[in-house]
């Protein structure tokens, strides 16, 4: 499995597995730790969840996922912007920690901004790094004026990702956002890599240019669209699959080779973006 090195001198891995919409059907739990399980073996070692994430139940199928076999597993959760503030943080931290069966993160973002003032929460965070609770901490759904400020901050130095919607419908990160997170070194952490919503999935998987494409290489457009995410200078892909089949095609995506014709034709299907636009977010 590959990785990109973070600023803290830390790998993280370029594939991983998604978990949002996960622990909210108790029928559904065997099937969603199984498949965490298949994606592990597979080697896709990164796991992404949420506090948020059926309000902490994504994180409890995590960490019966895991059981036995947590350091295998790079392991990142995501804390409210209603708990982030230095107590708050904290306590979402622990509640975390205990629901995932772990005593540390590898990666705590905050989830969005919210009305808590980001140096509060950066200070918690470089807190909780420095008792090993996180090992790195980094954002998510920030655009780049929301970076800007927070780099500027104390403990902004030590952001590491920025976690954001990205994928071949979703390019507007790359007018600003992207360049910007290449140039220091950051990672940007792509979720939704395949749309999130049934009906624009649809519309992302069915355009004949992505169809093409997949024809040409003898892959589904789903692998096509992950391949081109995982293509990005920079960028860790984290697809949520619950269906065992689709984890297995989500691997595969990583070795698929794209062309400079294959990159010219999406290209042409999913334009990339002609101007500034606000940060798309799920």
């Amino acid at each position: 499995m590959k990785h990109l090195t973070l600023s803290s001198g830390r790998t993280i891995p370029v594939l991983g597995q998604g978990t949002w919409y996960m622990g909210e059907d108790p029928s559904a739990r065997a099937a969603e730790v199984a498949a965490l399980r298949l994606g592990l073996q597979l080697g896709m070692n990164l796991i992404d969840t949420a506090e948020m994430y059926g309000e902490g139940g994504a994180e409890e199928v995590v960490g019966e996922a895991i059981a036995g076999r947590r350091d295998d597993v790079y392991l990142v959760s995501k804390v409210y912007p209603h708990n982030a503030s230095r107590a708050g943080v904290r306590a979402a931290c622990e509640r975390s920690l205990r629901r995932l069966g772990t005593d540390r993160l590898d990666l705590y973002l905050l989830h969005w901004r919210g009305n808590v003032p980001l140096a509060e929460t950066l200070d918690a965070f470089v807190q909780l790094k420095d008792e090993g609770k996180i090992l790195d901490y980094g954002v998510s759904n920030f655009d780049l004026d929301d970076m800007l400020e927070a780099v500027a901050l104390p403990g902004g130095a030590g952001i590491v990702v920025d976690q954001v919607l990205y994928n071949l419908a979703q390019r507007g990160i790359e007018w600003d956002l992207l360049g910007w997170c290449r140039e220091r070194g950051m990672p940007v952490m792509a979720y939704s890599p395949l749309e999130s919503l049934t009906s624009e999935q649809a519309g992302l998987l069915g355009r004949p240019q992505l169809r093409a494409v997949a024809a040409r290489h003898g892959k589904t457009p789903a692998q096509i669209a992950l391949a081109w995410v995982l293509h990005q200078e920079g960028v860790v892909a984290i697809p949520k699959a619950v269906r065992l089949e689709h984890v297995r095609a989500n691997r595969e995506a990583l070795d698929i080779r794209l062309s400079a014709e294959d990159l010219a034709q999406l290209d042409a299907g999913f334009p990339p973006p002609q101007r500034r636009r606000p940060l798309a977010m799920r």
